[in-house]
């Protein structure tokens, strides 16, 4: 044990943050959003003794520890997924690849456009920004100065609006309307200073402040990925110059991800057991059942509607995947329950059944067409328990979903998918997420 911990702490440790530092331009633990990536980093390094790593060695860690960065591979469940990845890095002749595989299973690795509407500065893409910045020798547009160059206990990278908030406020994007106000606080209307500074008078545009910046240093903007049209710079082309970034982003980080190196992609089956244990997020929505109620221990039609909702959300996002028969807690309850509420006469309840009042359900209120071309439906079997799996793509057109009121009177809702919830959007809003999301 004592072996152990002096190997830990005179070699494996300092060797790993030097990996870090040199390699992924990490150079500070607050820029990483999940440290426990570092763990199986560690766990290698530690059984290589002292043997250095090859420079093949090094990129595939690197790789694997940006996805795991920006594909929130710790956010949920970590001790499960530490131990499974832990395992992996100990024992595997390939194993950033096969780490890698694990992440491409569960989400898509290619980073879209989309991911960057109304995302602000605590999303693990900014810090992947930072990092690839870093890597290509980004100045700081008030400065000069690289923006690696400020080392030492306090180093900390600022960032400022490039379109300053005041001005965007004055014209509606502000707090009274969110979906604006995201897009006012959204990382691709950031850049990144090596220090705080206060604009002048003068730059109190974003015309002005870029113009000052192209001039004073022409590559700048190039550096941090900024589009350098003066069209777009202009107030009344705000959400055209971030789309425009949006683009140029996602281009340009996909192309820096690839490029650190070749690795082998191997089929990796994700589980049922293993994405329950995932637990929900934009990607997943566990619920209990379809129509029975274990709250009040009988049917409920309005459940048929909570799961409506889900699916229209995930529709009117990226897509997902919906389990039925699992609570959130991740307990296997099976569909025994929504069985007996859809039994007929002697006919017992059957996934049959369940299947065709679903596909009902749906063709009622989004249409034949959705529910023939939009949906998987599949009922997968765990122990002795039948759950039902529904696997959503993304929407081509929005989906809106028809619901009653205290009244009876039904309205249209828009629903989207946030994180691990599927929040209504006013109505106010819809207009502002639909051109966004279906151009």
């Amino acid at each position: 044990m004592k072996f152990a911990w002096e190997r830990l702490e005179n070699y494996t440790l300092d060797c790993v943050m030097r990996l870090m530092r040199t390699h992924a331009f990490v150079d500070h633990t607050k820029e990483i959003n999940s440290v426990y990536a570092l763990v199986p980093i560690i766990v290698y390094v530690y059984n290589k003794g002292r043997r250095s790593l090859s420079q093949e060695e090094i990129n595939k860690i690197i790789k694997w520890f940006y996805y795991s960065q920006i594909r929130n591979r710790y956010i949920s469940q970590l001790p499960q997924k530490l131990d499974k990845d832990n395992s992996v890095a100990a024992k595997s002749e390939t194993p950033f690849d096969d780490l890698l595989n694990i992440i491409r299973a569960e989400r898509p690795l290619e980073i879209s456009r989309d991911e960057f509407v109304g995302v602000d500065v605590r999303n693990p893409l900014f810090n992947l920004m930072r990092w690839y910045f870093k890597s290509r020798h980004a100045v700081c547009p008030n400065t000069g100065m690289g923006i690696r160059s400020e080392m030492g206990k306090s180093y900390e990278l600022h960032w400022d609006h490039i379109f300053p908030y005041e001005v965007l406020k004055a014209k509606g994007y502000n707090r009274s309307n969110r979906l604006k106000y995201a897009l006012a606080l959204e990382i691709t209307n950031r850049v990144i200073l090596v220090q705080s500074a206060t604009r002048g008078v003068e730059e109190q545009t974003a015309h002005a402040y870029l113009s000052r910046v192209l001039h004073q240093y022409p590559n700048a903007l190039r550096l941090q990925s900024i589009p350098q049209d003066p069209v777009l710079w202009e107030i009344e082309n705000f959400e055209a110059f971030l789309e425009t970034r949006r683009i140029i982003l996602a281009e340009e980080l996909n192309a820096f991800l690839t490029g650190i190196t070749a690795t082998v992609e191997t089929p990796v089956e994700t589980s049922i057991e293993e994405l329950i244990v995932a637990g929900e997020s934009s990607s997943l929505e566990l619920k209990s059942s379809m129509c029975w109620s274990y709250n009040d221990a009988r049917r409920d039609s309005k459940i048929d509607e909570v799961v409506l909702k889900s699916i229209s959300a995930f529709s009117n996002g990226e897509g997902g995947t919906l389990l039925i028969g699992v609570n959130d807690e991740g307990e296997i309850l099976g569909l025994e329950p929504d069985y007996n509420c859809l039994r007929k006469g002697d006919r017992e309840g059957d996934k049959d059944q369940f299947e065709l009042h679903l596909r009902n359900l749906l063709s009622r209120s989004f249409g034949t067409v959705f529910t023939a071309s939009q949906i998987e439906v599949v009922f997968p079997l765990i122990g002795e328990k039948e759950i039902c799996r529904i696997d959503i793509k993304k929407g081509k057109v929005p989906l809106y979903l028809d619901v009653a009121d205290r009244n009876g009177q039904k309205q249209k809702k828009f629903y989207v998918r946030s994180g691990n919830s599927s929040p209504e959007i006013g109505f106010t809003e819809i207009g502002d997420y639909i051109k966004m999301r279906f151009p």
